[in-house]
């Protein structure tokens, strides 16, 4: 069957005149949709920070005076200016805003903030309760309620709120996290009053807490996941190893590298792989565990299984002309208990070793980086294997210590030459 057509009989003065209307009404259409465009692509483009954001919000109004986005921005423009009649001013465009687009809960909460700050307080928790029911499940309305809450000191009903919004959304719990930590001085337990108990939730209140210097209640709060929840935030608890680590607390540290699987050896008041029988890792890849830095290739760094005092391997350090005035490429973290005396045991071999400043073994507090004890320095030339012990005090307020080679100082440029083996450390507790 053909395809029909509409065919307009020109001839007729009924058909001009209709073609000419629709021609009309098509050119005015037209004109008033570009006129719509344009206005809403200024207003959107525009930064309410712009210097010129009133002449263009007025500009974007007069081309299309039933968009919301214009209207939005001109009430945005007069927030800037702090007077009675600007911030009226600013209400009422943003009445008319939620008046042209009124299920877009982004006006609502704009056009509650406005009339807050104009002291009608009861409009504006209607206008920011309104913005909750239209998205229920964003965490940005319950973020600004709780908010407002807050400022009128109903305490029960912001954490109510702010609860609901690090429970939608991860972006906005350290905001929340962070917003009731300082209004409450530090408070823990209103911080986790408004944490939810979901596991997620806890999983970065731990994170929050260790990067505040908090350790122990960051541990406390993962410990409060389920075991079978735990493995579902590996990130988090390599994260927390290495946050622990970095700020001293090593005990905790030791716990959290534990339960991420990296250090699963690691124990407080135990040096890990002692004999170096496990693979040698990076300093990436460890926390707790013997770090290598292979940095200069003048010191080559190595397991050896010819040369052993005990086990199967050593760790064979071959100098070749090393030059630099320190020697801490090999360390390990050690978790301790703070003001205790401690003895740290272990057992070398040279092979015609050659320097003015030979290597020996330090001892840090994790603290503040204190050197707390030396070795005397490794025998020069060709000795076997023999012990060497360190007495140590860890401080009061020490949770590690750092266990590290280094050298006898003899200038900027004191070469070193020959073979050294390390073997078997332990550190034990002294009565």
């Amino acid at each position: 069957m053909p395809q029909g057509k509409i065919v307009f009989h020109t001839k007729s003065l009924k058909a001009r005149i209709a073609l000419f209307l629709l021609i009309v009404a098509a050119l005015i259409f037209g004109f008033y949709a570009a006129r719509w465009q344009l206005g809403d692509m200024l207003a959107e483009l525009t930064s309410p920070t712009d210097p010129q954001v009133s002449d263009i919000a007025d500009l974007a109004e007069s081309l299309a005076p039933r968009d919301p986005r214009a209207k939005w921005l001109a009430a945005t423009a007069e927030t800037s200016v702090f007077s009675t009649a600007a911030i009226d001013s600013s209400v009422g465009l943003f009445c008319d805003t939620v008046r042209l687009s009124p299920y877009d809960f982004r006006w609502w909460i704009e056009y509650g903030r406005s009339l807050e700050s104009a002291g009608r307080s009861v409009e504006s928790e209607a206008a920011l309760s309104r913005a909750i029911e239209i998205a229920p499940n964003y965490a940005h309305p319950h973020w600004q309620l709780g908010n407002f809450y807050l400022r009128q000191n109903r305490n029960d009903d912001a954490f109510r709120e702010l609860s609901l919004a690090t429970r939608n959304d991860p972006a906005y719990r350290n905001q929340v996290f962070a917003l009731v930590w300082d209004y409450f001085g530090h408070d823990k337990s209103k911080v986790e009053e408004v944490a939810a108990g979901a596991p997620d939730v806890s999983a970065d209140l731990a994170l929050f807490y260790a990067y505040r210097y908090q350790a122990k209640d960051a541990l406390r709060i993962w410990n409060s996941i389920p075991e079978q929840e735990k493995p579902h935030f590996q990130k988090n608890a390599k994260v927390l190893a290495q946050v622990c680590a970095d700020i001293g607390a090593f005990r905790e540290g030791v716990e959290f590298s534990r339960q991420a699987g990296i250090d699963p050896d690691a124990e407080i008041e135990k040096i890990t792989d002692p004999g170096f029988e496990s693979t040698l890792r990076s300093k990436e890849e460890t926390f707790f565990g013997w770090k290598i830095d292979r940095a200069d290739g003048r010191a080559d760094i190595a397991a050896d299984t010819s040369v052993i005092h005990s086990g199967k391997r050593s760790l064979r350090i071959t100098f070749r002309n090393y030059d630099r005035p320190n020697f801490n490429s090999i360390w390990q973290n050690i978790a301790i208990e703070p003001g205790t005396r401690y003895k740290l045991n272990f057992w070398v071999r040279t092979e015609n070793l050659r320097s003015g400043g030979p290597p020996l073994m330090e001892v840090l507090n994790a603290g503040d980086g204190k050197i707390l004890a030396n070795s005397t320095a490794f025998p020069l030339g060709t000795n076997d294997w023999r012990q060497v012990s360190v007495d140590l005090t860890t401080p009061n307020q020490s949770d590690g210590i750092i266990v590290r080679t280094s050298r006898s100082y003899c200038g900027d440029t004191c070469p070193i030459a020959g073979i050294v083996w390390l073997d078997d450390f332990e550190i034990l507790r002294v009565q």
